[in-house]
């Protein structure tokens, strides 16, 4: 366990323990809240499970949770004073995915 938090605190340059306790728990909200806030926002715009079948809502949810988990990582982790990594974690990922030039 030790080992991968050691590793993890090289590959994203973090220097001490605390700073990585926070980043973690930044993924963790944020990841939760994308998922929790993407059904009212399919429900609003009038994709429901019950509406629709299991192979549009989930690939909808899927689609949608990803913006919004963009956003909100930004959000939660400059309120938790880690704006920089977060905002560098955001940008490698669209590169990564193609959404962005490099």
């Amino acid at each position: 366990m030790f080992l991968i938090l050691k590793r993890l605190k090289k590959k994203w340059d973090i220097k001490s323990d605390f700073q990585l306790l926070v980043i973690i728990l930044v993924f963790s909200i944020t990841g939760s809240l994308s998922a929790i806030i993407s059904e009212p926002l399919l429900n609003f715009i009038g994709l429901s499970k019950n509406s629709y079948s299991s192979y549009i809502y989930w690939p909808a949810r899927i689609i949608i949770i990803f913006p919004i988990y963009q956003i909100l990582i930004i959000i939660i982790g400059s309120l938790f004073g880690q704006h920089k990594f977060f905002w560098n974690f955001c940008k490698e990922m669209m590169v990564r995915l193609k959404l962005i030039k490099n």
